[in-house]
């Protein structure tokens, strides 16, 4: 039986995005598991109904699902929307990205631009419209975004705008911690090193050695254990940070 330490996130609203897959998908799960109420943002609404579903059905909490194109500009409603099912906001979560490759003397700028669209603009556009409702209502709240090892390493294996993404998201993430502050909003992110997910399954079926030999706990990580630490920020026992990026890398980044 589980032990649950009390984080303080009975009965609060999370915005999940990308929340149905992956690291997403293990943090709503675990925000439902503290009877914290769910909106899931996903590209695919049968997804979101689904994982809605589900989570309501064994946490008896309160959940809805969202489906948005990220690269497009329906981002721009997420906030309004999830507002209109929950009447109140207190936690957002950032989870969603692309992880495409090329090396970058075969990448074409499209490429390039398209991945900085999903995985920089669409957070600091949900990030915006989130802090303007919390401001305005004079709320306090918590925001967590995803980043990545890879924002303070680079890539060697072509990902580049994958790494610049998140570097820029780490900087914006500082930044906006800094802004919110007087406003009772913490800002922080999570840095991941290599998730067994659906992103980069295909890739550790043939290249889980090499990512295991660059790991110093020896492993790749399950999404759970990343999502832990995404909890945490968002519970009242992080009442005192903002603007830190906490590395769930297995060693990946020692700093």
């Amino acid at each position: 039986m589980r032990c649950a330490m009390d984080f303080g996130l009975q009965g609060k609203n999370a915005l999940v995005i990308g929340g149905t897959k992956g690291l997403g998908r293990a943090t709503c799960e675990l925000f439902a598991q503290e009877g914290t109420n769910v909106i899931a943002v996903s590209r695919h609404g049968d997804e979101c109904a689904a994982l809605a579903a589900d989570l309501r059905d064994r946490y008896g909490i309160r959940t809805a699902g969202i489906a948005c194109d990220l690269s497009g500009s329906g981002r721009s409603d997420v906030v309004r929307e999830a507002l209109a099912a929950f009447d109140t906001l207190d936690i957002l979560v950032n989870a969603a990205g692309i992880w495409p490759q090329a090396y970058v003397l075969d990448m074409e700028e499209e490429a390039f631009r398209h991945t900085i669209e999903v995985n920089l603009i669409s957070p600091f556009v949900l990030c915006r419209d989130f802090a303007r409702y919390l401001v305005d209502q004079k709320r306090p709240g918590k925001i967590v975004n995803v980043v990545s090892q890879a924002a303070f390493t680079g890539s060697t294996t072509g990902h580049a705008h994958y790494a610049a993404s998140k570097g820029g998201l780490v900087s914006f993430t500082v930044s906006l911690a800094r802004e919110l502050a007087p406003h009772g909003v913490n800002v922080n992110a999570v840095a991941p090193g290599i998730m067994d997910t659906p992103m980069i399954h295909e890739v550790l079926k043939t290249c889980r050695e090499y990512y295991c030999q660059r790991i110093p706990l020896g492993r790749v990580a399950e999404p759970e254990e990343v999502a832990y630490s995404i909890l945490f920020l968002c519970s009242n026992k992080a009442d005192y940070l903002t603007g830190i990026t906490l590395d769930a890398t297995g060693g990946m980044l020692m700093r």
